[in-house]
């Protein structure tokens, strides 16, 4: 057998399994398939129309139109008082400068002594220990 015949016999061989490859993996084309339907045309048309008149239940944001109005049963009067209060109130998560003035603690120092000591550190004077 020459280099030709060898090398014909390897391609065949090649495209053969090539073929049986592709018929492995092939996938029959049914086509288009047919509606199937119990509806008319006209009740379709009227469910469309129905289903366009109503609100998007996935709608977000400003394209959800206007909130819904929700009852309360606690009064006006009520509510303006406890926002009144809300507002004078401390503010619970404040940090730092804006968490207002430190709440006074009792001291059980004396203030003079405290007075006496602050002018000996001011001129320099060994503070008692």
């Amino acid at each position: 057998m020459n280099t030709k015949q060898r090398i014909a016999a390897l391609s065949a061989i090649a495209f053969a399994m090539l073929g049986a490859a592709g018929a492995v993996h092939a996938e029959t084309y049914e086509g288009v398939h047919p509606i199937t339907s119990a509806a008319s045309r006209a009740d379709v048309h009227v469910q469309a129309v129905a289903a366009a008149r109503t609100d998007n239940p996935y709608a977000d944001g400003a394209s959800a139109g206007p909130a819904p109005v929700i009852a309360s049963s606690t009064s006006r009067a009520a509510v303006r008082a406890e926002a009144v209060a809300a507002a004078h109130a401390d503010n619970p998560y404040a940090e730092a400068a804006s968490s207002g003035v430190a709440p006074m603690v009792a001291s059980t120092v004396d203030r003079a002594a405290v007075r006496a000591a602050a002018r000996a550190a001011a001129r320099g004077d060994a503070l008692p220990l």
